[in-house]
């Protein structure tokens, strides 16, 4: 075989490894549907480096010269330094101010901000870190901190120091208008209104509105300004028209708008476009859900699959984060909860996995999906 070729044929079997990926390695699936829980280091997503070509040499180049120039080269350093370490847990200081609030910014850091690098901290770098590809060491590095500058502002005087004003409302008590249901609506998909969809905004929507606001360092008025709104729209999805009515429900459901693979068989129907879940069994729909896919550079795949292995409880191998109730579909792409999904809503996005929010759904939902089952993914 000549040399070039047995060059290529490795580095071609790992692209092709590293497109399969998603959320994990491909699990060991001999004479098992379950994962293999020892396999060894991942390696999908590297690249054998080339081995490094000789300089060519001259008639007119001594032996002795080449060897000199050969251990020259071999000896210089590197161009690439390693990140310097700027911040690390224990550390106190106006910049760790600094580093909260913008943690802040991106909802990856919930608490006061203080002069502190404490365990909250060193939590929040690390799921910024693991969800940009970058070490997830804990600690703020030269990398880490320009990458969180880059998609952050500069705090303000307010932002470092915990000061929260409330904003003229756009939404109050007494309110009666479709705003107000898209409100409430919103407000359901994350479990804050229990009630039904009026449009008219009452004691319980202000108190819904209140509880919300609180949760995320709001100034907990009971009425929606701007702020809010930002809020509960980054964390949330447009309503449905049959949200918007008040006539949707956990269960059942129409099949409009379905794609028509869906109709027939056992069914984990897919829509991209409207982020939504249906379980369908012989046309009939019995579950749906809020979900949430990957982002442009992790895509989620689009097509007709089937579920080719289930795992209750499961961790990812190449993010480490968990997966409960995984229902592996296409390589390492799964459906399955997510805990940062009910925390941060659609501010997120996932490896390519489909992600559900709803805990007890789900639970459900794995306890009635078989192995073999179909996957359609599609946009409507």
């Amino acid at each position: 075989m000549p040399a070039r070729r047995r060059l290529l044929l490795p580095i071609a079997a790992t692209a092709i490894s590293a497109a399969l990926v998603g959320c994990g390695v491909i699990p060991d699936q001999s004479g098992s549907a379950e994962p293999q829980l020892t396999a060894g280091p991942s390696v999908a997503g590297t690249r054998s480096p080339a081995p490094p070509a000789a300089p060519s040499p001259t008639a007119s180049q001594p032996k002795s010269s080449r060897s000199a120039s050969s251990k020259a080269e071999s000896s210089a350093p590197s161009s690439t330094k390693p990140a310097k370490l700027i911040f690390k847990r224990g550390d106190d200081g106006a910049k760790v101010r600094e580093l909260q609030a913008r943690l802040k910014q991106l909802a990856w850091y919930s608490g006061d901000v203080t002069e502190h690098y404490g365990d909250q901290t060193a939590t929040a770098v690390r799921g910024f870190q693991a969800k940009r590809d970058l070490p997830a060491t804990g600690t703020v590095d030269t990398t880490t901190w320009a990458k969180l500058v880059a998609m952050t502002l500069q705090p303000t005087d307010d932002q470092l120091h915990n000061v929260v004003h409330a904003g003229p409302a756009i939404m109050k008590q007494d309110d009666q208008t479709q705003r107000v249901r898209e409100l409430q609506a919103r407000l359901k998909q994350l479990n804050w209104f229990s009630e039904e969809v009026t449009g008219f905004y009452g004691s319980v929507t202000a108190e819904a509105v209140r509880g919300f606001q609180d949760k995320h360092g709001l100034p907990a008025t009971g009425a929606v300004d701007q702020a809010t709104w930002t809020q509960l729209v980054s964390m949330t999805r447009r309503p449905t028209a049959g949200e918007l009515s008040g006539k949707s429900s956990a269960t059942g459901g129409s099949t409009a708008g379905l794609d028509s693979r869906c109709l027939t068989g056992r069914t984990l129907c897919i829509d991209k476009s409207t982020d939504q879940l249906v379980w369908v069994i012989d046309g009939k729909p019995r579950l749906h859900f809020d979900v949430r896919f990957g982002a442009d550079t992790t895509p989620t795949r689009e097509g007709a699959f089937s579920v080719g292995w289930k795992a209750r409880d499961w961790t990812s191998t190449l993010y480490h984060s968990e997966m409960p109730f995984s229902m592996f579909f296409s390589g390492g792409q799964a459906v399955h909860y997510s805990s940062d999904f009910a925390a941060r809503g659609y501010a997120g996005a996932s490896h390519g996995c489909v992600n559900v929010r709803d805990y007890a759904g789900i639970q459900e939902l794995f306890g009635q999906v078989r192995v073999g089952d179909k996957v359609i993914v599609y946009r409507s």
